[in-house]
């Protein structure tokens, strides 16, 4: 990319920006204040700025380079973004509100190259990664779609977001910074296919985010049938991973468990399961699997629900995932897909 990103250059270095043009630095000041107190990154918009100021801006940065090329909702007001990036790529993020609380679902790769055989994600496996201000753009649109920002932001969209660790990491800083978003890490939840070492260096951070593993099966034989060897590491590796952030975050780690019939919904599972997260002091959040066409389908309440009983009663904190725009392409990676692939 021959221009840096607006979103995701800090005050301090707009400022020697500035400086650089000829400018007196309060004008990166300025632009800082745009972009990341107003939330504005397009230079029209910056109307205290002398009009050859917002020229040189667009000119030297990408302000912006990314937009929402199609929508999908449903009628619980979650709203599903189809994005264009300036290479012409795409991805997704999802708004999804609940009561009073606002969430973003965001992306960090361009496919994914894990390819997990139940999620659409990874159906064209990885075209690049994000970068940093390509994930901070994404935040920005969601703001402007909804009018505000957000309580809570979970990097589950698509990607492994670990394998983009330098993007991602500052992207969060950026985010959490009081100079850039100011958000809380405690809002903040990265998710993770269970790649060890991402989830180690995300540890060394020290920073209190939260931490979710894709595990989808307790054990490494149900899991092989789940998740392709190249990226997939054993249970008890990716446990030892989630001590050590639990030590250095002080934050338990969630376990994300998609339901599948007749792979990993059975009790031996769902005790297995539950011993795992006691002994590891994990939470688990139970996700009924939305279809994406194929081999697998959605357990029938009633065994979600077994389920859930059988991996509580072993000591387990565990919630059911709450479906939100089941009728807006609801799964990761469909909206993509569809675009990418609409015969289909």
């Amino acid at each position: 990319m021959s221009r840096p990103f607006l979103v995701g250059t800090s005050p301090a270095v707009l400022r020697e920006w500035a400086k650089s043009h000829g400018l007196p630095a309060f004008r990166g000041t300025q632009i800082a204040d745009w972009v990341y107190k107003k939330g504005i990154v397009e230079p029209e918009r910056m109307n205290n700025l002398p009009l050859p100021v917002r020229e040189l801006i667009g000119n030297e940065f990408l302000a912006p380079g990314t937009a929402v090329t199609e929508t999908a909702g449903s009628g619980d007001g979650t709203e599903k973004l189809l994005l264009a990036l300036q290479d012409g790529e795409t991805i997704e993020m999802v708004l999804i509100p609940a009561e009073e609380r606002l969430t973003f679902c965001l992306s960090t790769q361009v496919g994914c190259p894990v390819q997990c055989r139940f999620c659409a994600s990874g159906r064209d496996g990885l075209i690049r990664n994000l970068a940093a201000g390509e994930i901070l753009e994404e935040f920005l649109l969601g703001c402007s779609r909804a009018g505000r920002r957000p309580d809570n932001l979970v990097f589950m969209g698509i990607g492994e977001g670990l394998l983009n660790f330098r993007e991602l990491a500052a992207a969060l800083e950026m985010l959490t910074s009081p100079e850039g978003f100011g958000m809380s890490p405690r809002r903040i939840t990265v998710s993770t296919s269970g790649y060890v070492p991402g989830m180690l260096k995300f540890a060394e951070l020290e920073r209190e985010f939260t931490l979710a593993i894709s595990l989808h099966a307790p054990d490494d034989e149900t899991r092989s049938r789940l998740i392709p060897d190249k990226l997939r590491y054993p249970v008890a590796e990716i446990m030892a991973a989630a001590d050590l952030y639990l030590r250095k975050a002080g934050r338990m780690v969630t376990l994300e468990y998609t339901l599948l019939e007749g792979f990993n919904d059975t009790p031996p599972h769902a005790r297995a399961l539950g011993a795992l997260a006691v002994r590891h002091r994990c939470k688990v959040n139970l996700i009924p699997y939305n279809s994406t066409g194929g081999e697998f389908r959605r357990p029938s309440r009633q065994a979600i629900r077994e389920f859930e009983e059988t991996v509580t009663a072993a000591g387990a904190h565990v919630t059911v995932r709450v479906e939100r725009g089941a009728k807006s392409v609801a799964a990761c990676g469909q909206l993509r897909t569809r675009a990418k692939h609409p015969d289909s």
